[in-house]
């Protein structure tokens, strides 16, 4: 029986020798997605790590804290020296590979913020097929709020693998989700709506809709799609996890530092350089918003401050307190630059901005 790498090198091999015209783009689309959909069982089959397989050590780590950022890269890279720089965690450091075998915790306090940060093995090439320990550290990473993606500057070349491995499992850096509304319907066949002028022709489309089980319903595409953004939209399991690029022991180069600013955040972790300007760039990838919440009727004060999301409601505000807190509120009274006028009643599904004062009513 083929492994499903074999399957999708003989796919490949098809592709290869099918001539690209007008009559067969709906036959590519389709072989496209068939290999899409392969490497998605790829993922599927990494997953249930995560819940324990029989035999193996599972990486098991509770999230806390209003953050979870990973800590990605090469084995030696500085990954646990960095993660005791930032934080409270005693992360075993030694100048050989594979030092760290298990996800590493420890949390950074910063701005109000609780942010756990994980340090876990190094990722190497063939990380997707289980090497060492790859299926697990991908695992990890699936779930992260910001991946922390590190190396020395010694081998930036390992930027390009690392971002292939995490690719390979469904892991989107710095992307939005593709802007695609997929409605399935028991019946109608199927419609492609678009604005945008595509570049892929309906048929094709059509071809990777059907390959993924929708033959009846509307797709609607928002946004002009290459083909791997297309087969994105329809797979179940991609994530889309903001990264930042850290390269380790700039000391080495005294200059290297000013010749990555902007595309690489440049540190030296053992020399303490560099590591106030990642937490702020952390902090704003991360999106957090500061608001303080109003004691009922108390004057507002910013003595009691909660992290949230850019994006994050008053609702999720008052979930975040907790689920009983949450019940049955409805209404909230708010201070701040974004008021029409200071106690302005409004409702729960308001976004919160930075520094909203909130006083929940019963």
């Amino acid at each position: 029986m083929q492994t499903i790498d074999e399957q999708i090198e003989a796919i490949q091999e098809v592709l290869r020798k099918t001539p690209h015209h007008k009559a067969t783009n709906g036959f590519i689309g389709q072989m496209r997605a068939k290999i899409a959909k392969l490497r998605d069982k790829q993922i599927d089959e990494s997953t249930p790590l995560r819940q324990g397989s029989a035999g193996r050590t599972v990486f098991a780590v509770r999230k806390q804290g209003d953050a979870t950022v990973v800590l990605i890269g090469p084995p030696s890279a500085g990954k646990s020296t960095l993660l005791n720089q930032l934080t409270n965690a005693e992360s075993k450091v030694a100048p050989y590979a594979f030092t760290t075998v298990t996800v590493v915790p420890g949390m950074l306090k910063y701005n109000n913020a609780h942010i756990q940060i994980l340090d876990i093995p190094g990722l190497i090439e063939g990380a997707k097929e289980g090497k060492g320990r790859g299926r697990e550290v991908l695992s990890v990473a699936r779930g992260a709020d910001l991946l922390l993606i590190m190396t020395d500057v010694k081998r930036i070349g390992a930027f390009s693998n690392m971002v292939k491995e995490l690719t390979d499992a469904g892991i989107r850096l710095n992307q939005t989700p593709p802007d695609v509304l997929i409605e399935k319907k028991v019946s109608g066949g199927l419609e492609i709506h678009s604005n945008i002028r595509q570049t892929i022709d309906k048929e094709t489309i059509y071809e990777i809709a059907r390959e993924y089980g929708i033959k009846s319903g509307d797709v609607t595409l928002k946004e002009k799609l290459t083909y791997d953004r297309l087969l994105d939209a329809f797979s179940p399991n991609r994530v889309y996890v903001p990264a930042i690029f850290v390269i380790n022991k700039i000391d080495i180069d005294p200059g290297f530092g000013r010749k990555v600013k902007g595309k690489f955040v440049g540190i030296s972790a053992d020399k303490k350089e560099g590591i106030q300007n990642l937490i702020d760039k952390m902090w704003s990838e991360l999106k957090f918003v500061t608001v303080y919440l109003v004691e009922p009727d108390k004057e507002p004060t910013f003595d009691n401050p909660i992290v949230m999301k850019s994006g994050d409601t008053l609702l999720t505000v008052a979930e975040k307190i907790g689920s009983d807190f949450a019940n049955g509120k409805k209404l909230v009274k708010i201070w701040g630059k974004s008021t029409k006028f200071p106690g302005q009643e409004i409702s729960m599904s308001t976004k919160v901005t930075e520094g909203m004062q909130i006083r929940f009513l019963s």
